[in-house]
């Protein structure tokens, strides 16, 4: 599985920006699919996950509301929809694929995510 993210930039403190994710094999549709970031200094972090159908996301607390993940299992493709930025949100954005077959859980530990993507940068200015 190769994941590839992209869609990061520059952007001022409330503004937007859309990360998308593509991956590679036909096995897409049944994996759980997450978002991580990782700031200057500090641990990777779990931002939000989506189910193997989207059916159910779950996201970390700091982007509830401001932040959706989707997905488009015909194009393969994972997103992250940012709204109303912060510059605490600056970071390098990965997706991760828990690549078990449909599982129910929606893990928020970097563990449970046995492929990466190689991360996008996003920088909120103020």
């Amino acid at each position: 599985v190769q994941l590839q993210a992209f869609g990061g930039g520059l952007v001022q403190a409330g503004g937007s920006l859309r990360l998308s994710c593509a991956a590679s094999g036909r096995a897409f549709s049944s994996y759980v699919m997450g978002w991580f970031r990782q700031a200057p200094g500090k641990e990777r972090e779990f931002v939000a996950g989506i189910s193997w159908n989207g059916g159910r996301t779950y996201y970390t607390d700091s982007v509830k509301g401001r932040f959706s993940i989707s997905r488009d299992n015909a194009k393969n493709t994972v997103a992250l929809q940012m709204n109303g930025l912060k510059p605490e949100d600056t970071a390098v954005y990965y997706c991760a694929a828990d690549t078990r077959f449909r599982a129910i859980v929606i893990f928020t530990m970097q563990s449970e995510y046995n492929y990466w993507g190689q991360g996008t940068l996003v920088t909120v200015s103020s």
